[in-house]
């Protein structure tokens, strides 16, 4: 299995941290561990909370709330919900929904991922 791990700085209203971030199409959600969340953002409570499906077959985890933080890939920044699980076995993972929102490519062959700079500008335009 190929997997692409790099060390990447998350802020949220209350501090920043770099955690290793592994980036992984097979998740559906982004997820931060929930042991390093308390010193870059409150969590906030999910109305129904999510019972989601581990890697180990029969396995599920509840996922109780979920925190919006930006992230920083190549100095862009990009921002997201993560869901804040409990005893998650990585620092923090990019899942599926993130790499799609922001078109980012996997690149296997030189252990890397690439954004393009274009699609990461925040654009606010009037609906007139």
């Amino acid at each position: 299995m190929l997997v692409i791990k790099l060390p990447i700085r998350y802020e949220g209203s209350k501090g920043e941290k770099v955690m290793y971030t592994l980036f992984d199409s097979g998740a559906t959600f982004s997820c931060i561990n929930a042991d390093l969340i308390e010193d870059i953002e409150k969590p906030v409570k999910l109305r129904h909370p999510k019972e989601v499906a581990t890697a180990s077959e029969g396995h599920y985890v509840k996922i109780n709330s979920a925190v919006r933080l930006d992230f920083y890939i190549d100095d862009l920044q990009l921002s997201d919900e993560f869901m804040v699980v409990p005893g998650l076995s990585e620092e923090a993972i990019l899942g599926v929904t993130t790499l799609q929102k922001w078109r980012i490519k996997l690149d296997f062959e030189h252990d890397t991922v690439i954004v393009d700079p274009k699609i990461a500008k925040f654009i606010l335009k009037d609906l007139k």
